[in-house]
């Protein structure tokens, strides 16, 4: 269902995926994901394929790229395999290519200064997460990051938008999350937090507008038009 957009939301904490919202991940990804074909002897991935891959944490995306399918498990010895040799070339090539999305700087800047707490939260594991964030210039914006391997379960499941919540002691109502796909806004809607999508990233053909998003927009530095902050 779409939710028309109704108002600017008063809110205290502004939740921000990463890959596909934050930055454009996809470029290091499909590079490394090409090196580990290669060396298993396997075609390449070309971007655009792989871009829609992207979302549900590193093993999902491996399992994707070796089987070709969202869904299909890939030989166990194959991917036991492949694991260690992503992981590999992921980690030399992190953010190479990879940079945040126009506006992204902007909106993060006045967000700060307005006063908003900023937590992201991404299914990328951790050991990936705070060097890239590190690496572009975007992890002291964060008072609290939760990667894939944070806590036992992951987006979609709604623990890690309930753990942010605990975090800064508010309720889901006080937060809203930012996303460019389905497993964002089912993590939000499950913990009873409002979303906004954005139009671009890695939404593997949704239609964002029927996510039932509070709003969408099409670049971060909108943001801070849809909200303002609540007072404690």
């Amino acid at each position: 269902m779409n939710v028309r957009f109704t108002g600017p939301l008063a809110v205290r904490l502004v939740i921000i995926d990463l890959d596909g919202t934050l930055i454009d991940t996809a470029p290091d990804l499909t590079a490394s994901a090409n090196a580990m074909l290669e060396e298993l002897g396997m075609p390449a991935c070309d971007r655009a394929t792989a871009a829609t891959y992207i979302g549900n944490g590193i093993s999902r995306f491996i399992k994707r790229v070796l089987t070709g399918d969202m869904d299909d498990e890939p030989d166990a010895a194959l991917y036991e395999r492949a694991y260690p040799i992503m992981l590999g070339h992921y980690r030399q090539r992190l953010s190479r290519e990879s940079r945040p999305y126009p506006g992204v700087r902007e909106a993060l800047g006045q967000l700060s200064l307005a006063g908003f707490d900023l937590a992201c939260l991404t299914n990328k594991p951790d050991a990936f997460t705070q060097p890239l964030l590190k690496d572009l210039g975007l992890a002291d914006y964060f008072k609290l990051i939760v990667s894939g391997d944070t806590l036992p379960r992951r987006k979609p499941d709604p623990l890690p938008v309930r753990h942010a919540c605990e975090f800064f002691a508010i309720t889901p109502a006080q937060g809203v999350l930012i996303g460019d796909s389905a497993s964002d806004a089912e993590a939000a809607r499950a913990a009873g937090m409002p979303v906004i999508c954005v139009t671009y990233g890695y939404n593997r053909g949704i239609d964002v507008r029927q996510l039932g998003a509070v709003a969408v927009i099409d670049n971060l530095a909108e943001l801070p038009r849809h909200i303002h902050l609540l007072k404690s």
